[in-house]
């Protein structure tokens, strides 16, 4: 298997080591499940923020949240319709979060981007996406030199949510209701570091309540914002 640093769809060495030595620490952690499934690694935490962490950065995303763009930098008013803001790394509480979730996943705390938060109230989704860049999109070129591909995800549900909200997974089969404090981390790419199909997720419709998440993207080179 060569090592591939400028095609982003294809298998990479460098990806696929990333990809083994996340793995290998998160399998190690007794407080980490691996959730069972069979094309895609995916892995939850019960209680990884406390209460109050999460209310604080609930705090900050109702501060600073707007409608929510593509990353293309579009909006559309049917496929993504929650809020999100970029929180701000020189807050105490968003460095402490980006700090920990780097640390669960031993991965380059220069390696990862600006910690986002969102927030979908009643009837709002995010549809089927894929967190990995197809280097089709007229964005790949930029993408190549800001830290080319996103390797894992690391997500993090802030609120309880009475009804829907749960993350999609349906080329797998299964979906990950919202549990307050619960981290929820994957691997874009497969073994072979390519991107994986199988991570492709939805934000299912808040049905009754409010949810709120924090995610955190992680680059197969350093971020270069």
């Amino acid at each position: 298997m060569n090592e591939i640093v400028d095609d982003g769809g294809v298998a990479s060495a460098a990806r696929a080591r990333i990809g083994e030595t996340v793995r290998a620490r998160l399998d190690r952690n007794p407080m980490v499940s691996r959730i069972d499934a069979p094309d895609l690694e995916i892995y939850g935490r019960q209680d990884f923020l406390s209460p109050e962490e999460c209310a604080g950065l609930r705090t900050l995303i109702d501060e600073d949240a707007q409608p929510s763009t593509l990353f293309s930098g579009s909006a559309n008013a049917d496929y993504r319709t929650s809020a999100s803001c970029n929180l701000s790394p020189w807050d105490r509480l968003v460095g402490s979060v980006s700090d920990r979730i780097c640390a669960l996943m031993g991965i380059p705390a220069d390696h990862g981007e600006t910690l986002q938060g969102q927030r979908y109230q009643s009837g709002q989704e995010y549809k089927v996406h894929c967190d990995y860049f197809p280097v089709t999109a007229s964005y790949w070129p930029a993408m190549l030199k800001t830290g080319g591909q996103r390797s894992w995800t690391a997500m993090i549900y802030l609120s309880p949510v009475e009804a829907g909200g749960e993350t999609h997974f349906p080329q797998c089969g299964f979906m990950v209701p919202p549990v307050e404090g619960m981290i929820l981390i994957w691997n874009n790419m497969d073994r072979d570091g390519a991107p994986n199909p199988f991570s492709l997720h939805a934000a299912r419709p808040v049905e009754k309540g409010t949810k709120y998440v924090v995610t955190k993207w992680f680059r197969e080179r350093p971020w270069k914002p």
